[in-house]
């Protein structure tokens, strides 16, 4: 594929990376001199020094040959100016922008919905966008789908299906401590499948005869209704989230409020939140003035209180410290890494911090925090979901990047086709988690007997450097 990209800041130069790793033709163009020199240290692509919505820009870095693209700069308008641009002369380039104004993404989704047919057909998408990536939605979708597997781990849900993927640690003296794969079917009749395991620095697709031992940090694929049992095998056992504290009032947190405070249903709730999700004890804490206030008229069953969550005497005082969970999401990542921290060492139950990257991510797992959700890598797998083929459906980067989690439709020029899982199976390089057979409505966990056919529905595990060569074996194009 021939991509360009407008915006070399962390996105841009994150995604470019990935790109090329995957021999893709890539262009990146930025207008800051200092930026567009440390890109050009670390890529091996065509780098320009330019304004990205100039269109003789975008045609000497060849936007007439180009398959995509992407829009990541840090200004939203300059984003949808570049693919209105484009959409008017190169309508045929698939266009990603990236942005942060919650107001242009609920109109444009809003619009999108009223018009679907039409987009689909005849009229041309909103700004010219084919698909518009808003950071804080990705983020706080996450957020919320950890709190509804009680912050134990990060939690992959998928549509169409009440399976999910849940990230646990092994505790020593556990069900699971010293037990091979193969035999684990000794110790429940759940169903459930080990996608990846991680121990230390080392990151591995697991086999039957895979040692399970304490430290050890399982993906485990199962039903939203088997996750408990799962977790107490693994020696963690989810807790009644009565008192849950939010640190951080602007968007990411108010979305995340909007969920939890029950504006939009989630059976996942309602099973941790003893009281009801009406009863609980929920909390809303910032230090800025306007926030605190449009928070209180926005949510008046929350308590809200204006102060500076850093301050113990505070956070003693409000007996914030008692609390079962603590989220914190405000626009210091570096604060709520360390904060969430801070809370647990004081007593807070379990904790969720937004982080800015997977790096960071890592550090605050070293730190203690119990889950932690990484703003720009979400983005950057929500637009790579988008340029991976139209099988595509979406991609999910795991234990830092080393392997990715990916839905996509089996096509009918597919090797796969009219085979069964055990006669393609490839362990080392991946792994087929569940399908969900054409016409059928839910996902099913694969085994070795499962038939592909052209239009089944999976979701596949495997090696971040082979993911491409495995997604072309399945039709991805």
């Amino acid at each position: 594929m021939r991509i360009v990209i407008v915006g070399a800041g962390f996105t841009g130069t994150q995604l470019a990376k990935l790109l090329i790793n995957e021999r893709n033709q890539v262009a990146l163009i930025d207008n800051d001199e200092t930026i567009i020199r440390h890109a050009q240290n670390q890529l091996d692509c065509t780098v320009m020094c330019a304004d990205g919505n100039n269109l003789d820009t975008l045609e000497e870095v060849g936007i007439a040959k180009a398959d995509a693209l992407v829009c990541v700069t840090s200004s939203d308008e300059v984003n949808m100016i570049t693919c209105s641009l484009v959409d008017a002369v190169y309508p045929d380039v698939l266009k990603i922008a990236r942005v942060r104004n919650y107001a242009y993404y609920v109109n444009t989704t809003s619009a999108e919905k009223k018009h679907h047919n039409d987009f689909s057909g005849k009229r041309r998408p909103l700004y010219g966008i084919n698909y518009m990536i808003h950071p804080d939605v990705e983020a706080a979708e996450a957020i919320v789908q950890a709190v509804e597997n009680g912050a134990v781990g990060n939690v992959l849900t998928f549509d169409n299906s009440d399976l999910e993927i849940a990230r646990v640690t092994v505790a020593a003296g556990s069900a699971l401590d010293g037990l091979l794969l193969k035999d684990i079917r000794s110790k429940t009749e759940v169903r459930f499948l080990v996608a990846y395991l991680e121990k230390g620095r080392e990151t591995f697709l697991p086999s039957g005869d895979t040692k399970i031992e304490a430290e050890t940090t399982l993906g485990v694929l199962v039903s939203k209704e088997d996750i408990g049992e799962v977790f107490e095998l693994c020696g963690t056992k989810p807790k009644e989230l009565n008192r849950v504290a939010m640190i951080g009032a602007g968007r990411i947190g108010t979305i995340v409020a909007e969920r939890l405070m029950g504006q939009q249903k989630s059976s996942g709730l309602a099973r941790l939140f003893g009281r009801g999700r009406r009863g609980m004890d929920f909390v809303i804490i910032d230090n800025h003035d306007e926030l605190s206030k449009a928070a209180a008229e926005k949510f008046p069953d929350a308590r809200i209180l204006r102060a500076d969550a850093t301050d113990e005497a505070f956070l003693r005082e409000e007996g914030i410290v008692n609390y079962d969970l603590a989220i914190c999401t405000t626009h210091n990542h570096e604060m709520n890494m360390v904060l969430a921290a801070y809370l647990e060492f004081l007593g807070v139950g379990q904790s969720i911090a937004l982080v800015s990257s997977a790096a960071f991510a890592s550090i605050a797992e070293k730190l203690g925090v119990d889950v932690s959700v990484p703003l720009r890598d979400s983005v950057v797998d929500s637009i790579m979901s988008h340029l991976r083929g139209k099988s595509v459906k979406e991609i999910h980067t795991v234990t830092n990047g080393h392997l990715e989690i990916v839905e996509c439709e089996v096509s009918s020029s597919s090797k796969a086709c009219g085979k069964a899982l055990k006669e393609i199976a490839n362990p080392g390089s991946y792994l087929v988690l569940m399908a969900r057979k054409i016409g059928a409505e839910g996902y099913q966990i694969a085994n070795g007997n499962t038939v592909f056919s052209a239009g089944d529905h999976i979701v596949l595990i495997t090696k971040a450097e082979d993911s491409k060569k495995v997604l072309s074996f399945y039709g991805s194009n």
